[in-house]
């Protein structure tokens, strides 16, 4: 079995029109997304038709969660940019589209378990909202608390930033090994990326590959980075009031 994971579309059709035409490619039997659909980007309704009719799974991001309810915890641009979503999943020009659109955001589970694989938005003690970093290595308890929770192999989203956690208080980004790794008898903490609004440096779309394997091959990990039309997702950003022009012009820089 062959399972793309994505995360963290944000709203950014352009992204995720390529990268599931990249994935078609790929030889690819599911499609999961672990959250925040939306969010920031300004093709929200787009992006949750696309990804009801293409992903097997999906799971319930904060932003996806913070256009549902009252928004918490988020600065000011996010903050606009989730009522500005909400504006237009609560348009009358598309009543039953909206209608599913809403239902489909309110069914989403906040994690899916497939042992020895977990997967989830934020992190494994809190799935929705607990960001891990790269420089949480050095956090040698909190990194201790998460891998507790951890059967084997967790993979998550929300930081925006793609590469490896092992047990061992290690981090890899996936440029560190070459964009492949086998899964071994460690446990493992694994970040997708984002398609929609990398921050790591690389403003390419991100996401990666599972291979189970077989009972005589570990599974694999692959990671993708695809360029996209970031210039026409910027120009929509700017052309809309209500979104913070910075939410565009990050995605040059990929930060």
């Amino acid at each position: 079995m062959r399972r793309a994971l994505i995360s963290d579309i944000h709203g950014n059709l352009e992204a995720l029109e390529t990268v599931l035409g990249d994935i078609a490619g790929q030889g690819v039997d599911e499609i999961y997304c672990l959250g925040d659909v939306i969010g920031y980007g300004p093709n929200p309704r787009e992006c949750i038709d696309l990804v009801i009719e293409n992903c097997q799974v999906t799971l319930l991001g904060n932003h996806d969660q913070g256009a549902m309810f009252d928004p918490d915890g988020f600065n000011v641009g996010a903050e606009r940019a989730i009522f500005w979503t909400r504006s237009q999943l609560e348009g009358a020009t598309d009543r039953g589209g909206n209608e599913r659109r809403w239902e489909f955001l309110g069914e989403l589970p906040r994690q899916h378990k497939l042992p020895p694989f977990l997967f989830v938005h934020g992190s494994p003690r809190n799935p929705l909202s607990e960001y891990i970093f790269p420089e949480d290595i050095y956090n040698h308890r909190k990194m201790e608390r998460l891998f507790q929770l951890v059967e084997r192999y967790c993979f998550q989203g929300h930081t925006h930033v793609p590469g490896i956690f092992t047990e061992g208080n290690q981090f890899f980004a996936p440029e560190e090994i070459d964009h492949e790794y086998t899964l071994g008898e460690g446990k493992l903490l694994i970040n997708v990326g984002s398609v929609g609004q990398p921050r790591d440096g690389d403003p390419r779309a991100c996401y990666l590959i599972l291979d189970e394997g077989d009972a005589g091959t570990p599974p694999k990990i692959t990671y993708r980075r695809v360029p996209y039309d970031f210039e026409t997702t910027i120009r929509k950003i700017h052309a809309i009031s209500e979104l913070e022009p910075f939410l565009g012009d990050r995605l040059r820089q990929g930060r």
